[in-house]
């Protein structure tokens, strides 16, 4: 993952592209702060894994940001933003689809036996571990409460 990073920094480097060029460094940056709270209690750098949970964070950051700043007439400011997302998701995985992710969860509930909203917790670290960036866990969180209810 990090070499894919740095040669899409070269890349967007090489055709002056400004939007990309900084997005992809703002990544890096963010998982090099990352790799440094690891390193402060003794982990090792940061896993692909990680890397998705980063950039998710960054995807819902930016798409606050968005909502905001389009909420207060800034339209060219949101406008930024939903461009750095676009760029963002290019290094995730394809999201999968509403029905694929009621699927998987529908599949998680019988397979940890999960019975009631006090096994949420359970069902949503086990699709955590398992599709990381592959889909909007704050979705996946309603639809397992839905059919936990």
């Amino acid at each position: 993952m990090r070499d894919t990073l740095a040669n899409a920094l070269k890349e967007a480097l090489k055709a002056k592209d400004t939007r990309r060029t900084s997005t992809v460094r703002l990544i890096q940056t963010a998982i090099k702060d990352r790799d440094i709270a690891n390193r402060g209690v003794g982990k090792d750098p940061v896993s692909d894994d990680e890397i998705m949970q980063v950039l998710m964070k960054m995807i819902k950051q930016r798409d606050e940001s968005a909502k905001i700043y389009a909420e207060n007439g800034r339209p060219e400011l949101a406008a930024g933003e939903l461009e750095e997302i676009d760029i963002i998701k290019t290094f995730m995985p394809e999201q999968l689809s509403e029905d694929k992710m009621r699927e998987l969860c529908a599949s998680v509930i019988n397979e940890t036996g999960a019975q009631g909203l006090r096994d949420m917790g359970k069902c949503m670290n086990t699709l955590k571990e398992r599709y990381p960036g592959q889909m909007d866990f704050a979705k996946a969180s309603g639809v397992v409460k839905e059919m936990l209810k």
